[in-house]
């Protein structure tokens, strides 16, 4: 059976889906796994904010057109940049093995984000890093930064200007960084206490057609129990809090040493001015989300 394999063109995209490609010729050897670069809304506009542009799923949905009209047979994306519901007839595969999901940071001097200078500037596309950075250090001046992996990595290192302003970080994806090859560049690693991820991060969505149940069911044989949890567990928070591009919104879940489950979660107006964090432990998925969102939307409504 010959399967085409939607993936958007950047570095890590392509690196991502030769990932998920040689597993499945590993796994399937009598099958024939081809990729295919397909241009999306976000990859065309690299000048404005992402919230700017308005769209939810900005890098995803040229991707499920051709999903829907068969011209692929499915798609691979980073879980993160989903919207918490896939578009209608389609479905996502369960998670895959899950790579780092911390956010780290990449500095042109300091050694660490407390040797940051006064007033150091530190660049990154998303309001979760920008809020819980500014939280650990007031003072800095986050401006935001658009391009892939590659391309935020050279504008902090040739001084290129962001908002009129010379970087001396940037903070990102351990998990991306690491699959383009590059961790050696890392700085310093946030933990997930000290900042809570995307929803999901460090996780591979594959997507297909909602009836497509034989390609299903072999990317199913492939998925990881672990990662799968996690991925309940966070992206039924973003679900159920309403998080989208424009809000930021973070969570994280992993298993405790007794076997419960432990949620950290964040949400928080647009422009940051209020910000809900918790932290809950469980032993059920589906409770430890509904006390998650209780306990942030209690502490918005104060």
């Amino acid at each position: 059976m010959k399967y085409i394999i939607g993936t958007r063109g950047s570095k890590l995209a392509l690196v991502q889906t030769k990932l998920v490609i040689q597993n499945l010729k590993s796994a399937y050897p009598q099958d024939e796994f081809i990729a295919k670069v397909i241009k999306t809304t976000g990859d065309m506009d690299q000048k404005r904010r992402l919230d700017e542009i308005g769209s939810k799923g900005i890098f995803v949905k040229e991707i499920e057109d051709e999903l829907l009209d068969g011209t692929i047979s499915m798609a691979v994306h980073s879980m993160k940049d989903m919207p918490d519901e896939p578009a209608e007839g389609l479905i996502f595969a369960k998670a895959w093995k899950r790579e780092d999901p911390r956010d780290v940071l990449i500095l042109k001097k300091a050694e660490s984000l407390d040797e940051l200078p006064y007033r150091a500037v530190i660049g990154t596309g998303s309001k979760r890093r920008a809020y819980q950075i500014s939280a650990m250090r007031p003072d800095l001046k986050i401006v935001s930064i658009r391009g892939n992996v590659d391309t935020r990595i050279r504008k902090l290192k040739e001084g290129q200007l962001c908002e009129g302003e010379i970087l001396d970080g940037i903070v990102i994806a351990a998990a991306g960084i690491k699959r383009i090859g590059r961790a050696d560049e890392i700085t310093q690693y946030l933990s997930c206490d000290e900042m809570i991820p995307a929803p999901a991060q460090g996780t591979l969505a594959l997507e297909l057609k909602a009836d497509n149940l034989d390609l299903l069911e072999k990317l199913n044989a492939l998925s990881d129990e672990a990662a799968q949890e996690s991925v309940d567990a966070e992206r039924g928070f973003l679900k159920q809090i309403g998080g989208n591009c424009h809000l930021p919104v973070a969570a994280y879940c992993d298993k405790t040493d007794k076997g419960t489950f432990r949620l950290r979660a964040m949400f928080g107006t647009d422009d940051g001015s209020r910000l809900a964090f918790t932290d809950i432990t469980d032993d059920d998925t589906e409770k430890i989300v509904e006390r998650a969102v209780e306990e942030i939307r209690r502490q918005l409504e104060k």
